[in-house]
């Protein structure tokens, strides 16, 4: 049984810690320096190289700045190549990141009602309750969500509905329409409240502060454009669902969400969604399809290879060097620093709390060796070009292995025996499973 801290204890350890002086050498390091730039391995970091094998062509980095928007960021910069190549333009061509934050958190506010109206017999103080008043309408949020937002309002350039300092710093927006929600949330549940009109009150509230903070979103706009070669363009007046038929035309419906989630209890080829995960009430459900890592790469890479981009989330924090853009589990010796390391395999870590998808970005290229293994991989990121190469990053294969959790690609790269798995009812996770963290803590 666990017992207090004696003054024994307390001695022996400060006579193990003084014993070695490795330990008072990271002290002095660690004291004056970050602890990931002590224990950055020389040797890991030196052997960067940014040649593929696969390596599709690459538009300018994106900047989420100060928001969780990385799942919305990722899926467009998916879209914005199909746009580029569509219409011949230049590498820095972005679609509105602002239009899709609008439609997106005025389509979660009005879930999050939808849900507390469905929950009205549950008691104060339940786990359930607790958790949909935590963060009501966060940044984040899954590849599902982005398809439900263009099947029903399509998109637009960005010069159209550019960002505006509160689509770039999302805090101050979101605290005060997270106040107005919470509150409505606590008049729904009042005894003999008329649940349909404080929704309606509401909804305009959040119409209005959206417009307030990230301008009103055109139900038309006028699209002209001189592409690569000089040539002009003019489409004229034209909605943002026409724009997207004519001018990007993927059929996002034909796409699979793959998970790797390896705990015990969690079957491959079996579908999944998670309780209360979603944005458009009526919209396409979150559902992943579990798969095993070879499954993953392999359709990874097949895309990659059609000359395709390849979203997906993983929990990006980990082993990372944010500075020279690179995810690579043999990067670090915390080790050796703190004479301790953490002996949990990737589906322990999701089962106590240590691992979760927390940010979306894209493959563009992928490196494979002789024997046809991948070697690494290619990332496009939404945190500027300053990181990396260019706002480029590199992923080693074997952290794919141990923190990468998801990708969306075709059904044509899937076999059947694995594509029959979308046709089994999805199994409902609890809202707070980690399989559901991207919607609630997407990395800015």
């Amino acid at each position: 049984m666990p017992s207090a801290l004696s003054n024994v204890d307390l001695e022996t350890y400060r006579k193990d810690f003084d014993a070695d002086p490795r330990y008072r050498l990271a002290m002095n390091a660690v004291c004056t320096t970050p602890v990931s730039k002590v224990a950055l391995k020389r040797e890991t970091a030196s052997r960067l190289d940014h040649s593929f094998s696969t390596h599709l062509p690459e538009n300018k980095a994106t900047a989420q700045n100060n928001s969780g928007r990385c799942w919305m960021f990722a899926a467009m910069n998916v879209l914005r190549y199909e746009a580029a190549r569509n219409m011949n333009l230049a590498d820095d061509f972005e679609l509105s990141q602002n239009y899709t934050l609008f439609w997106d958190k005025l389509e979660k506010a009005n879930y999050f009602l939808q849900s507390i109206s469905e929950t009205l017999e549950e008691p104060d103080g339940s786990r359930l309750i607790d958790f949909l008043l935590v963060n009501p309408l966060q940044d984040g949020g899954q590849w599902h969500m982005f398809v439900n937002l263009v099947n029903k309002y399509g998109l637009v350039p960005k010069s159209v509905m550019p960002e505006t300092e509160s689509s770039s710093n999302t805090g101050q927006m979101t605290f005060q329409m997270t106040s107005l929600l919470r509150s409505a949330a606590c008049r729904m549940r009042e005894r003999g409240a008329n649940v349909d009109a404080i929704r309606t009150e509401t909804m305009a509230a959040m119409y209005r502060v959206l417009c307030i903070h990230l301008g009103e979103p055109p139900k038309t706009f006028h699209w002209q454009w001189r592409d690569k070669d000089r040539e002009f363009h003019r489409n004229g007046e034209i909605t943002p669902q026409e724009f997207y038929a004519r001018h990007i035309g993927v059929d996002l419906n034909t796409y699979v969400c793959l998970i790797h989630d390896p705990r015990p209890a969690h079957r491959t080829n079996q579908t999944y969604t998670v309780k209360y995960l979603g944005n458009v009430v009526g919209g396409e459900m979150v559902r992943y399809l579990n798969v095993d890592l070879e499954t993953m790469k392999r359709a990874a890479i097949q895309q990659l290879q059609s000359g395709e981009a390849v979203w997906f989330g993983c929990d990006v924090g980990k082993c990372l060097d944010r500075d020279l853009g690179v995810m690579d589990d043999g990067l670090f010796d915390f080790d050796l620093v703190y004479g301790a390391t953490p002996t949990f395999g990737k589906a322990q870590r999701l089962t106590y709390g240590h691992s979760q998808m927390t940010h979306a970005m894209v493959f563009t290229g992928v490196d494979i060796d002789a024997d046809r293994n991948a070697t690494k991989w290619r990332v496009e990121n939404s945190w500027s070009d300053k990181p990396g190469d260019k706002g480029f990053f590199q992923m080693s294969d074997s952290w794919f292995d141990e923190y990468m959790y998801e990708v969306a690609v075709r059904r044509e790269f899937l076999p059947d025996e694995v594509l029959a798995g979308l046709e089994l009812e999805p199994i409902a996770l609890d809202p707070w499973d980690p399989m559901g963290s991207l919607a609630r803590t997407a990395s800015a």
